[in-house]
């Protein structure tokens, strides 16, 4: 009886998994019709598929040179755009230079307008005479040599002494009576010698003659300061620190 039951029971469960599997079931929507707008779907991949490769992603940025200075992002593409700035030749170092001496300020206002534009700053100074280092007391030179000896004859015979004939020069056949470091003495020799009656006179030794000009001027590297010193009229140059150039 129990062998029976079990067999009649496994028949019955028989048709029933039969009968569940014929009944028809609805066919599941297509992902991409049940999937919202914007929302990604997940794919499967079969297991055996082989692998896809993927490319490594491209650089956004390219190396730069040593001239880039700045990137910015292209709204095109997304990529960095290397921006660069043109190369700034440096500028020519100055030079300075003094040009003279000038008798006058005109004059030296001339060799400003001489220079033009290659005198980039310049600045006419003026300098001064300088001053006596000793002075000197003589006779205007006489005629001629006997002249001057007769002259120092009356001057030994008035009682002076410390006196010779200048032998050459712009003062050739004068005669010298004394040389000073300070004009107060060489002054108290001139009126001894004036109230004996000698023409004698004061000498300033080491003076300048004059007021003197000179021109300062900034110039570029690739003048040549010799061109300029041509151009000016100077007969002299000499080297300026530029720093003095006001």
């Amino acid at each position: 009886m129990l062998i029976r039951f079990l067999i009649v029971a496994l028949a019955i469960l028989n048709l029933g998994v039969a009968l569940w599997w014929m009944v028809p079931r609805p066919t599941p929507a297509l992902a991409s019709e049940a999937s919202e707008a914007g929302v990604a779907t997940l794919e499967l991949v079969p297991m055996d598929a082989p692998a896809a490769t993927v490319p490594p992603p491209a650089p956004d940025v390219v190396a730069l040179a040593p001239s880039t200075v700045a990137s910015k992002a292209s709204p095109e593409t997304g990529k960095a755009v290397v921006a660069t700035e043109p190369t700034v030749p440096s500028p020519t170092p100055e030079r300075c230079s003094s040009f003279g001496p000038f008798d006058s300020q005109e004059s030296a206002q001339s060799a400003v307008t001489a220079l033009g534009a290659d005198a980039l700053r310049s600045h006419v100074r003026e300098v001064p005479p300088k001053a006596a280092t000793s002075f000197r007391v003589l006779i205007p030179p006489a005629p001629s040599r006997e002249e001057a000896q007769a002259m120092v004859k009356r001057i030994a015979d008035a009682g002076f002494n410390d006196y010779f004939i200048i032998a050459q020069g712009d003062d050739a056949n004068a005669v010298a009576l004394g040389q000073y470091r300070n004009r107060e003495g060489a002054e108290r020799r001139l009126a001894a010698l004036t109230a004996a009656g000698f023409p004698a006179r004061i000498v300033d030794n080491g003076a300048g003659a004059a007021v003197l000009w000179w021109l300062d001027a900034a110039h570029a590297g690739t003048v040549a300061a010799t061109d300029l010193q041509k151009r000016s009229g100077a007969p002299q140059r000499q080297s300026l620190d530029c720093a003095r150039l006001r």
